[in-house]
């Protein structure tokens, strides 16, 4: 999972320094693993630590600074109304490659509580059309996730 995370955060398609950390993506991303975390109405704590733990091995953000991303997710979660302005951003900033990758990461922690809930994964089939991969991806994702 962390390798998978790794990748988000290090250059994008847009020209920048590696070294920078791109928040609006960095918050589109923990906003949608934060979002299948809550899917089921069950936050567990588990999901949780391991978006903060991922998020905090990949970036050069500290403890505190991760807190707060997560904070500002869970926020901008639960005043949003559409999961557009979290994918839009991502399919504007990442490739396909990477657009995968985070299929994979929505799987991840979908079964970081050792189910995964009906609504966890109408959400994870959700974002996987807005972030334009087909059925073989959601699929693929899901067994490589498990796994």
């Amino acid at each position: 999972m962390l390798n998978i995370l790794k990748n988000f955060f290090k250059k994008t398609e847009v020209e920048e320094s590696p070294d920078v950390f791109d928040r609006e993506l960095g918050l589109s991303l923990a906003a949608l693993l934060i979002e299948i975390s809550r899917s089921d109405n069950e936050v567990d704590q588990n999901e949780l630590k391991a978006i903060a733990k991922a998020i905090l091995q990949v970036t050069t953000l500290t403890v505190d600074e991760v807190d707060g991303l997560m904070k500002d997710a869970d926020k901008t979660v639960a005043d949003s109304i559409s999961l557009h302005d979290f994918t839009s951003v991502i399919n504007e900033k990442l490739s396909r490659e990477k657009r995968y990758q985070l299929l994979v990461l929505l799987w991840k922690v979908a079964y970081a509580d050792g189910r995964v809930d009906k609504y966890e994964e109408y959400y994870v089939r959700k974002i996987s059309d807005l972030l334009y991969l087909g059925q073989g991806d959601f699929i693929r994702a899901k067994h490589e996730a498990r796994e």
